[in-house]
């Protein structure tokens, strides 16, 4: 089972940095099978290398989740480019996946609960970081039935 990691965010506005910080940790944990990858945003080029792997999870964070996180189940939809701090979004991605590489791997969200976000630094808040802690808490307990 070949499983991808995509950590996104930016890791210079705070909490908007816990997709990549969730991306470095995974990655610290040299699972077998497992790919990470981490960058501001999704990108086009990513329904390509999604169409690659088995299963896919996209860690970002999020000012709304239910703390500590939301894992859930993601779906195919349209895709739909547009201009914003988020370009595509992982459903769009992985729409793209299945139109352009017959490619449908179940995907999910690793939404993490954010809260300071307005501010520059490279740095998680306190309650952030217990957050990040417990998805890869989660990650490494659900990683073996993924």
């Amino acid at each position: 089972m070949n499983i991808l990691v995509i950590g996104y965010g930016n890791p210079g506005r705070l909490d908007d940095g816990l997709g990549p910080a969730f991306a470095e940790k995974i990655e610290a944990l040299n699972l077998p099978g497992l790919t990470v990858e981490s960058n501001y945003q999704l990108n086009i080029e990513d329904a390509e290398l999604i169409s690659k792997f088995d299963i896919v999870v996209f860690a970002d964070a999020s000012v709304d989740a239910d703390a500590p996180f939301e894992f859930r189940p993601l779906e195919p939809k349209a895709p739909m480019v547009g201009f914003s701090s988020h370009s595509i979004t992982a459903e769009s991605l992985l729409g793209l996946a299945e139109n352009l590489f017959n490619a449908k791997p179940p995907a999910f969200a690793m939404a993490i609960r954010g809260y300071e976000f307005n501010e520059f630094g490279e740095v998680l808040s306190e309650k952030a970081t217990a957050n990040l802690a417990e998805a890869v808490a989660f990650f490494m307990r659900k990683y073996p039935e993924l």
